[in-house]
């Protein structure tokens, strides 16, 4: 285990428990050296978390003390790092701004040792950025959550333009673009359409309120093999 992931089991434990706890009873817990965990202690006492104690009598942490709102493990820290980086390949330029918020959130709320697991330039997304969609993407989450129907200008894999009415339920992002999952009011069945497709996408009046994990439940229970583009 990683000291960085070591000092948050050890915050965790003493957070939760009843009476002191002794090095040895910790290190047996998180499997290290009884010396891993003085060490640790010392750590987290010189950045002035509130842990009381010593050897031989255990450690307690003071009352009054937590955790900031978002903690994490070294490996969830290297999880988010990765996930926000491939997140920036989108063309989703909504959800990019968000992410960059996110990293800056993470890096101010957890404590050093962790926060260099996001400055650490050592884990890179590489690859192809997809293409900017004519639209918005973000219209479509909205659109999503709010079970709101959309109207688009679309054209087929033939280059056929086409109107179409629809309820959508999901978005796939794929590395060169992203797919509209959606029942297709003209087609009367679940279809994609590719965002690099869409011509014009304007929210409609109209709602499909309480429809839409119904329509999930279709797409996923058989109909993956059926929604074709278009």
């Amino acid at each position: 285990m990683r000291k960085a992931s070591r000092l948050f089991e050890i915050i965790q434990i003493l957070r939760l428990a009843r009476k002191p706890m002794t090095a040895a009873k910790m290190a047996e817990t998180l499997e290290v050296t009884v010396r891993s965990i003085y060490r640790d202690i010392a750590a987290l006492q010189a950045m002035r978390v509130p842990i009381e104690g010593g050897r031989g009598i255990g450690y307690i942490m003071r009352p009054g003390f937590d955790l900031p709102p978002l903690m994490f493990s070294i490996e969830e820290m290297e999880a988010i790092v990765l996930s926000l980086a491939l997140l920036d390949r989108t063309a989703d330029e909504e959800l990019k701004q968000a992410a960059r918020r996110v990293n800056q959130k993470i890096s101010g709320a957890v404590p050093p040792p962790l926060r260099q697991a996001m400055d650490n330039k050592v884990l890179y997304a590489w690859g192809s950025t997809a293409q900017p969609a004519g639209f918005d993407l973000a219209i479509v989450r909205r659109a999503i959550r709010d079970e709101r129907k959309l109207m688009l200008g679309y054209r087929d894999e033939l280059g056929r333009a086409t109107e179409r009415t629809i309820q959508p339920i999901a978005l796939i992002y794929y590395s060169q673009t992203a797919n509209i999952v959606a029942w297709c009011e003209l087609r009367q069945a679940i279809r994609n359409f590719r965002s690099d497709r869409v011509e014009r996408c304007v929210t409609g009046e109209d709602f499909f309120k309480g429809d839409g994990d119904r329509l999930r439940e279709l797409w996923t229970s058989g109909w993956t093999e059926k929604a074709v583009s278009g």
